[in-house]
């Protein structure tokens, strides 16, 4: 009779062979965020964090920041960054106000006529576009680093920002122009006048909560099927369902919540919106698998036939328009254009790109992992406020955690 014993390098070597396709990097952010949601329901007085009027505000809050993040993890997988998106975003928000209040009282704007609230709104977006042409050059086409003509750019837009709105606030924006910032997707149409239910449920919320539902597992099923077909790696089975399971109970959860607040905030319809068509931009378009070329090996990429400096210049107007929209979301928002709007959301966007998983030498990254290191900052925010953590203990943290994100990024290159 013999027997067979299992040494520690083979039960560790098992393990891992079990766990191949399950990508540590992309599912330990998302577990970081369902404990921080957990960690505050259980911490804030009265469970405040996960209250419907708490996640309403939270999207609110965050939109324009998520919105600098989808355009930040396409400049960062390249091998760029972007420090000028926050003055970007305070300068485009000033054109808004100029575009679409027509401040009379101001000197030098009283030749301009004012714009339907929708013509202002694509005519900021494309000023953004034209910054982002302005910076492509530079970068693209004469070769400085994106990290000096963007720190100019923090300095030269910010300074536009000033002189545009000439140190004062413009405002107040027409009601159309203000809901993208603070406004709700069919806020009066309630469940309960339509079922007699005693509770209030916002009627749209609940449908878009069930597509989306329904969009998740037809996506997740999808991809995975066409991984199998093509004999690629593929998470286990059982890590797969509890995934999206966990996943799918948090969606529905929010979107009860928010059902019964004021519904689907229309800063939430934008972000879903571009989170898709970036998604399919980055995973099954030319232009995306070219950035994450350019990212990995820049020498492979020009060798390979990639005309990098087109990529690298469409990529600076990509972000310029998105700080663009951004800085609309800030000004409908607080319904005035401020000088001082968009202070430090470089900060915040290049933050939430890093904890979502992106690697600091570039060519790794997703949109959808931006999306949660934005959410899990977010979040910790939120949920300190509400526990009235002092802004000193407030940056601290938040220093910490992106410190954490990165050197566990070295760390899993390391082990690899």
């Amino acid at each position: 009779m013999s027997s067979t014993t299992t040494s520690p390098k083979g039960a560790l070597a098992s393990f891992r062979d079990r766990f191949q396709g399950v990508n540590l990097r992309q599912n330990g952010i998302f577990l970081a965020l369902v404990g921080l949601v957990v960690f505050f329901a259980l911490t804030t007085p009265n469970a405040a964090s996960i209250t419907p009027t708490n996640f309403s505000n939270l999207v609110v809050q965050n939109g324009y920041i998520l919105v600098l993040a989808i355009g930040m993890v396409m400049v960062i997988i390249a091998g760029h960054i972007d420090l000028s998106v926050g003055s970007v975003a305070a300068f485009i928000g000033g054109v808004a106000g100029i575009l679409v209040v027509r401040p009379l009282e101001q000197d030098g704007w009283d030749w301009l006529p004012a714009l339907p609230w929708w013509a202002g709104i694509i005519g900021a977006i494309m000023v953004g576009g034209l910054v982002g042409v302005w910076q492509g050059f530079w970068v693209a086409y004469v070769g400085v680093p994106a990290f000096i003509v963007t720190l100019a750019g923090m300095l030269l837009f910010r300074g536009m920002a000033l002189l545009t709105l000439q140190n004062t606030n413009i405002g107040p924006f027409p009601d159309e122009f203000r809901a993208i910032g603070n406004g709700f997707l069919d806020k009066e149409q309630n469940l309960n006048a339509l079922v007699g239910m005693s509770e209030t449920y916002n009627f749209t919320a609940l449908i878009v909560t069930g597509a989306a539902l329904l969009a998740l597992w037809f996506a997740s099923l999808r991809t995975r099927s066409g991984k199998i077909k093509y004999g690629q790696v593929v998470e286990p089975t059982v890590w797969f369902y509890v995934k999206n399971v966990v996943l799918s109970l948090m969606l529905a959860y929010v979107g009860l919540q928010l059902s019964q607040a004021n519904g689907i905030p229309i800063t939430l319809i934008v972000l879903v919106f571009l989170v898709v068509i970036y998604t399919i931009v980055m995973q099954r378009t030319p232009f995306g698998r070219y950035i994450y070329a350019i990212g990995g090996n820049l020498n492979a990429a020009v060798l390979s036939g990639i005309n990098v400096r087109k990529v690298n210049f469409f990529l600076f107007v990509n972000m310029g328009a998105l700080a663009a929209l951004s800085g609309v979301l800030i000004a409908a928002r607080m319904n005035s254009a401020v000088p001082k709007a968009g202070d430090g959301f470089e900060l915040d966007a290049i933050s939430s790109v890093f904890i979502g998983g992106a690697a600091v030498q570039g060519g790794v990254g997703t949109v959808t992992g931006s999306m949660i290191g934005g959410l899990i900052q977010g979040v910790l925010a939120n949920g300190m406020n509400l526990n009235s953590v002092g802004i000193d203990i407030q940056m601290t943290i938040k220093g910490l955690v992106l410190l954490l994100a990165v050197a566990f990024d070295v760390w899993s290159k390391r082990r690899k």
